[in-house]
């Protein structure tokens, strides 16, 4: 089964991913090689770093990278997404969260940002009010939060879920952020890894990271959920768990 990953600044020109079309393709040619051929595409949704990305401009710019992808025979798919910043994810309107929106219709859910900086109360309104909206969550890298992350732990037995990066897993960002990502998945509270690639900058592919799962003696079976079956459930099946609930918010942000 091919690998499948959910988080990756592939498209270009937009945030700190790669810069060029170009560069994305190269990037897709060794994602084609390693058998990573399911990509969700989350550029960041962060208006105080990246104020220029338009949310309704990213299924355009997908179909035109997945178009240069399949004139060079490369068997890569790309699926929409984003990286949503906990401040955004408070303000935007649901219309423009659906644009970010990963797995079927009937159990949507989003990638969050769990910020460098710390997990504070502004994070934990973030998380009530996407749960409220009806969208399941993936929250991502927590492994670099700065401090401790039991904030996390009402999140997570809400039904969040939790998504490591394997640059984290190979030591890339440091010991303590290494030392947390291998804790995550060693006590199995990690319920995939995603690879964070910023093609150009930083390219650790899945594949790295089942080689660093099985380094750490996690068992084949574990290694594949976590990088193959457990990501592509999530792909095609999303949050079985929640139903997207037509609140207040939501009928006036369709209207």
């Amino acid at each position: 089964m091919p690998y499948v990953d959910l988080h990756c600044h592939i498209l270009p020109g937009l945030d700190d991913g790669a810069r060029t079309l170009e560069a994305a393709v190269r990037y897709a040619r060794l994602l084609d090689q390693e058998d990573v051929l399911d990509v969700a595409t989350t550029s960041h949704i962060k208006r105080s770093n990246f104020p220029h990305i338009d949310i309704s401009e990213l299924a355009g710019r997908r179909a035109e990278l997945q178009d240069a992808i399949h004139a060079e025979g490369l068997n890569v798919t790309l699926h929409p997404g984003g990286e949503l910043a906990h401040e955004d994810a408070l303000e935007l309107a649901d219309r423009e969260l659906q644009l970010i929106a990963q797995g079927p219709s009937h159990a949507q859910w989003l990638l969050l940002e769990c910020p460098f900086a710390g997990l504070h109360d502004d994070f934990d309104a973030a998380v009530e009010r996407l749960t409220r909206l009806g969208y399941g969550l993936l929250l991502a890298h927590p492994e670099r939060v700065r401090g401790p992350i039991d904030r996390l732990t009402p999140h997570t037995e809400a039904g969040a879920l939790l998504q490591v990066n394997v640059s984290s897993l190979l030591g890339a960002h440091g010991p303590a952020p290494q030392e947390v990502a291998t804790k995550l998945v060693m006590s199995g509270r990690a319920y995939c890894l995603a690879s964070d690639t910023h093609p150009g900058t930083r390219e650790e592919i899945l594949p790295y990271g089942y080689d660093a799962l099985r380094r750490l003696g996690v068992s084949e079976v574990q290694a594949f959920r976590l990088t193959q079956s457990n990501p592509r459930f999530l792909l095609r099946e999303g949050n079985p768990r929640l139903a997207l609930p037509e609140t207040e918010e939501r009928a006036n942000s369709t209207r």
